[in-house]
């Protein structure tokens, strides 16, 4: 019984030396507090359903806070080619006005333009009347993806 007393009076001293340690053998991350210059960005966008698309949204409204919506010094492009097409159908709004009122209010908030790939609207039956007035059909994605690294030094994001 001795031994037992004497266990429980050392564990119950002790325990304030386990609560005190870090879970992580490496201790906890700190957290860095610096700015960012605006950039121009081109995020590279084929998403497969809305919650990628949702994901892409949120990234690009981020980004676009870190750059204080400056329109001087920023530049954002998202370039569509992929599933989330039919989302800015104008024929779909209803299915996806939420979605696509987001979209379009960062065009009005900030340095933020959408251009869609018109053979990829087009494979998907859609022309540029079909398409919401917000975005910008650009003749092919990958030319312009590459136009806008190349020729206009815009960093690529996928």
């Amino acid at each position: 019984m001795t031994h037992i007393f004497s266990l429980a009076v050392l564990l119950a001293c002790a325990a304030p030396l386990f609560a005190a340690q870090p879970a992580s053998p490496w201790g906890l991350g700190k957290s860095e507090a610096y700015g960012y210059e605006p950039q121009k960005v081109l995020y590279d966008v084929s998403a497969r359903n809305i919650e990628d698309f949702t994901n892409v949204l949120d990234r690009v409204s981020y980004l676009n806070n870190l750059y204080m919506a400056d329109p001087f010094r920023a530049s954002i492009v998202v370039v569509l080619h992929g599933d989330e097409i039919p989302f800015f159908a104008v024929e779909n709004y209803g299915t996806y006005a939420e979605l696509m009122t987001r979209a379009q209010s960062l065009t009005v908030a900030g340095p933020i333009e959408f251009r869609m790939c018109r053979v990829a609207a087009g494979e998907r039956g859609y022309e540029p009347e079909d398409i919401h007035g917000f975005v910008k059909l650009v003749p092919m994605a990958d030319a312009e993806i590459v136009k806008l690294q190349q020729e206009d030094g815009y960093a690529y994001m996928r």
